[in-house]
């Protein structure tokens, strides 16, 4: 520890101890602590007197003193029975910032339009911002447990800032639930002629090894698409027939903080390609159940497209990348059906793509989604078509090491559920395999 002659601050957090007990000298060299009457004594000088009782603190506070004078927030104003008391949230003690720092010698300065603190001295610059749990040292950002805070109209910040940005020195003693503060303010040279004065024993007080800065936690970016290998589809226009032409799915998501808070957002995009088969007038399957109604009608063959989209905002409950979440659903097709569009919830698993093999998934429901069929389309009409839709998805993913590109393969399908007036009062599957590449940002 670094031993200078004079200018030693100590400042007292007493928790659970009433103030005439912190304040007084003699309890403190019982205990192994210096106080300034202590070092007062031990390089000659006469002990000063007890300091004066200003009262116990309020309920929930604690004391503060600095050379066995309590700190106010304006430290030219005694306010007898009360006291500035520092403020405990958690684990993290908090303490006035202006007063504090005024009184150590450093500037304080206070930016209204960006709630920024500046505080400087020769050697030492230090800035906060209310609300923001990080504390800017000589240029260097370290994270703070607790932000700093407005109280009463004083800005209160975690004591760490005090022992960090001005060079203090923080030990817990725990058997009297104290916390001891040392500060040593560099002292200007004495005169070349003059001897060196003789430093006053100072009692090493080991620094609190500063906590390694909190590691930012792994976010994914990450954009996909994938090709459907021949999906089976079952609904008014197909019983079960594969699709040969592309059928494929995009994917896109990212991983944010939001409010101190891990969230993720998402776009799934599908499309089903499929043929409804009819070979002649006489084929059972050129007949086609209409909406609404349980009457059929005659369709050509042709290739059947359906699309589907939603978007995706999810919260993180758990690891690895566990989120639950809020969908919105878009689905259409090139059969003249009227768009159909819900709202949802789901529970999803991302891929965790700085491994090299992670596997993922997700299932979204969508209880009412639903569209108008005009009479242009429904001649009986108008009708409102309706279905309960299930889209869910299970895959893996492999990626070369150091390589942005990954391969991703899997199973997704889309289930609706039939709920109001759908093409003879039936629902429909989409489903099949997948494979495809993606990149990570």
């Amino acid at each position: 520890m670094k031993r200078l002659s004079i200018g030693v601050l100590t400042v007292l957090l007493a928790a659970g101890l009433g103030l005439n007990a912190v304040a007084a000298p003699s309890n403190h060299a019982s205990q192994g602590n210096v106080g300034p009457n202590a070092i007062a004594q031990a390089s000659g000088g006469t002990a000063a007197a007890p300091p004066a009782d200003f009262g116990s603190p309020p309920s929930g506070r604690y004391p503060i003193l600095y050379n066995n004078h309590h700190v106010y927030a304006k430290p030219d104003t005694l306010r007898k029975g009360r006291v500035l008391a520092a403020l405990v949230r958690g684990t993290t003690v908090l303490i006035p910032l202006r007063s504090m720092f005024q009184q150590m010698g450093a500037t304080v300065k206070y930016n209204r339009s960006t709630k920024t603190v500046t505080i400087s001295k020769p050697g030492a610059s230090v800035k906060v911002t209310l609300g923001k749990p990080v504390v800017i040292i000589n240029g260097e950002s370290r994270p703070l447990d607790v932000p700093p805070m407005m109280y009463k109209g004083h800005i209160l910040v975690p004591i760490r800032v005090l022992s960090e940005g001005m060079g203090a020195y923080v030990q817990w003693v725990p058997n009297r639930r104290i916390v001891v503060v040392r500060y040593l303010p560099p002292t200007p040279p004495p005169p070349a002629t003059a001897p060196p004065p003789t430093p006053a024993p100072v009692a090493t007080v080991p620094p609190t090894p500063t906590p390694a800065p909190i590691a930012t936690p792994y976010q994914d970016r990450f954009i996909v698409g994938d090709y459907m290998l021949r999906p089976k589809v079952y609904n008014e226009f197909s019983p079960g027939n594969s699709g040969k032409t592309a059928s494929y799915a995009v994917r896109a998501g990212a991983e944010f903080n939001l409010f101190n808070l891990p969230w993720m957002i998402e776009g799934d995009y599908r499309q089903f390609t499929y043929p409804h088969n009819c070979t002649s007038a006489a084929d059972p399957q050129c007949m086609v159940t209409a909406i609404g109604t349980m009457t059929q009608t005659y369709v050509p063959s042709f290739q059947v497209r359906n699309y589907d989209f939603d978007g995706r905002l999810g919260l993180k409950v758990a690891n690895p990348r566990i989120y639950v979440g809020v969908g919105y659903l878009v689905d259409s097709g090139n059969y003249g059906y009227p768009r159909i569009k819900g709202f949802g919830y789901g529970v999803e698993k991302l891929p965790s793509l700085n491994k090299n093999f992670s596997i993922y998934g997700s299932a979204y429901y969508y209880p009412n989604a639903k569209g108008n069929c005009g009479i242009n389309v429904c001649p009986t009409g108008p009708y409102t078509l309706a279905y309960n839709i299930l889209k869910y998805q299970l895959g893996v993913t492999f990626r070369p090491q150091h390589s942005p590109v990954f391969l991703d393969l899997g199973f997704l399908g889309n289930k609706g559920t039939a709920k109001q007036n759908t093409p003879g009062g039936i629902g429909y599957t989409e489903a099949g395999p997948y494979v495809g590449l993606g990149i990570r940002f």
